[in-house]
């Protein structure tokens, strides 16, 4: 799950941003915090060891096995994998681009397999685009804190036309649980 800090990191003040990095939920530092581990445990005790517990000969020893594997290091040069890196993150993003479901073509196609251009046809069509938008702006309320901060309640969504009054009440009369936290006057499932 994504954890949102856009409201701290906008009312941040001197250092705010470094203070932002040591959250623990969310952290780039609780992501990497073992393996970073891991790897000082294994310096610190290879450079003890060579400093402290080695002879001349096993120094030497030491120093050729890290020139062997440097040599071997360099033959796969780093800006090659990072290529691959960055085409994969951005193969993801894309992806995850295109999975927006922006509602432009069911527009289209309900404007062309909904025929007529009496009152019935033309409400029809209004009310299947209303229904489309307020999904949308139903499921980028539990994600996006933009929308979240524009739609804050059911209440706003009413009075910006996306939902009727009556859909309101058949909206909250299903019980649902919102980031697994129960709502007001519903029980969960």
């Amino acid at each position: 799950m994504t954890i949102s800090y856009q409201r701290d990191v906008a009312s941040s003040t001197a250092g705010g941003f470094t203070r932002l990095l040591f959250k623990w939920k969310g952290s780039l530092y609780k992501l990497i915090c073992r393996e970073l581990l891991l790897f000082l445990v294994v310096y610190v005790s290879l450079g003890v060891i060579y400093r402290k517990f080695m002879n001349i000969e096993q120094k030497k020893l030491f120093e050729s096995v890290v020139k062997y594997f440097d040599a071997f290091l360099n033959m796969i040069p780093l800006s090659f994998v990072l290529g691959f890196y960055v085409a994969y993150v951005a193969g993801r993003w894309w992806q995850q681009f295109l999975a927006i479901p922006w509602p432009d073509k069911s527009f289209h196609t309900i404007a062309c397999y909904v025929p007529g251009f009496d009152e019935d046809s033309r409400i029809l069509r209004r009310s299947l685009m209303r229904w489309m938008n307020l999904a949308l702006i139903l499921v980028l309320r539990s994600i996006s804190s933009a929308v979240k901060q524009r739609f804050p309640t059911l209440d706003h969504v009413v009075e910006a036309g996306f939902m009727t009054v009556t859909e309101k009440q058949l909206f909250e009369s299903v019980p649902a649980n919102e980031f697994s936290r129960r709502r007001q006057g519903t029980q969960g499932i």
